[in-house]
Order: C-alpha cells, then structure tokens, then sequence
C-alpha cells in the first residue's frame, strides 16, 4: 500500500488530509519559505488528532526560511524545538543542516542522537528524516550523503530529486539513482509535484512505497 505523507501548514488542513488518505502528516509553519518549526499548541493539537486516526506525525525543526546553513544560536534553537516535537509524542522530525554546501555533519549527528536516543533531555526515540536541503548538496556530493545518512540510521530522505520547481518528471532517472544508492538502507521519500493524480504512476515508475506533497490527497473532495 502506497503511504502517502501530506505537508500540511499548520492544523487547518489535517484532519481533512487525514480524511482523504493521508497516512503520514509532515507538520511544518510557514511554507511560503519551505516550511519552519510549527508552534507548541499546533504540535500538540495535530499529534492529539493523529492519536485518534492512527495516523503518523513527522514535525519539521527549522528556525527560519532561507539557506540550510545554521548559526550556533540557530541550532541551539533547533535542539530546543526537537526535544519539544518529542515530548509532545511527534512520530518522528525533519530536518536538513548544510555547512558551506555540504552536509553538517556535526550538527545533523548530535539531532540524529537527540531524536534516537532515549536519554533524560529528550526521552524515547522518533524517526528522522532528512528534508530537502539534501537537494541543495552539489549532485556529485549527493550518493556519498545518502550513505552517511543511511549508516546513521536516519530513516528517510525527502527529494525532489533536483532543482525547486522542475517538473517531478524530468527527475525520475536521479530519484531512481538514488532509490538504487539507498539499496534499502534508508528510504528514498519523493516530493514536489506529486498530487492525488500521479502519485501512484510516480511510485511505480521509482518502485518506492512513499510519497509526499501539499496535494498528495484531495482534500476539497474530503472536505466536500
């Protein structure tokens, strides 16, 4: 069964995606720069509303639109937010840290810890998955990423398999390159132009069993 994550700004569309067919929420604010750390009362609203509907809540940690590269203050925020999303009982967290065009790994390995490990500052572990500034990586850096990334148990990467805004189609032979690299190890989660419409066409051509989107149901019909 094709599982198909919904990116939702806040709670207003949640329970409507999760009405239509939506098996994961990705939680964020501010999606008119990519997505940012949604509030307190929207974390605990939207994992109360999952907790009924069986449904799964993966909470962005982003302090701010704009580049993935992180001030100290900016990550010591981003530590902050992550031990919040956990103890509000989120599924898992999103997240993406960049240093100087390359992965942090400084900084994405001390957040894959808080998020895994059970420790008193943050107990019980939820899933990571690594956003979209894994596209801003240069392409001959990205398969060595998918590799660090998988060999840290991170759980998932979300790609739109190249530059915002090109059609999802003219990406499908790098997605499958990276479904390839990924050999299991870690899920290759594809987004960005993928609707209700060409979810289940765009699976089947990467062979992968997840999608993700604004439109990956139809939430007028649902909410009709």
């Amino acid at each position: 069964m094709l599982i198909k994550e919904f990116c939702a700004e806040n709670m207003e569309l949640v329970p409507a995606a999760v009405a239509a067919g939506a098996a994961r929420i990705e939680l964020c604010d501010n999606l008119a720069v990519g997505g940012t750390t949604p509030s307190y009362g929207v974390i605990r609203a939207a994992v109360a509303h999952a907790r009924e509907t069986g449904t799964d809540v993966m909470c962005m940690v982003r302090p701010r639109g704009g580049s993935f590269e992180h001030t100290p203050a900016e990550a010591a925020m981003m530590r902050d937010d992550l031990i919040m999303a956990k103890s509000l009982g989120v599924t898992g967290v999103v997240f993406g840290c960049l240093r100087d065009g390359k992965l942090d790994a400084e900084l994405t390995s001390e957040l894959i810890r808080l998020a895994h490990e059970d420790t008193p500052e943050a107990p019980g572990r939820v899933a990571v998955t690594f956003h979209m500034a894994f596209d801003a990586l240069a392409p001959k850096d990205q398969l060595a990423a998918i590799d660090w990334l998988a060999e840290q148990g991170v759980e998932r990467i979300l790609t739109h398999g190249g530059a915002a805004g090109t059609p999802i189609a003219d990406n499908l032979g790098r997605l499958r390159e990276f479904v390839e690299r990924a050999a299991g190890r870690i899920t290759i989660l594809p987004g960005g132009g993928i609707t209700w419409e060409n979810a289940e066409d765009v699976a089947a051509a990467l062979g992968v069993s997840e999608v993700h989107g604004t439109k990956i149901v139809n939430v007028a019909r649902a909410g009709a």
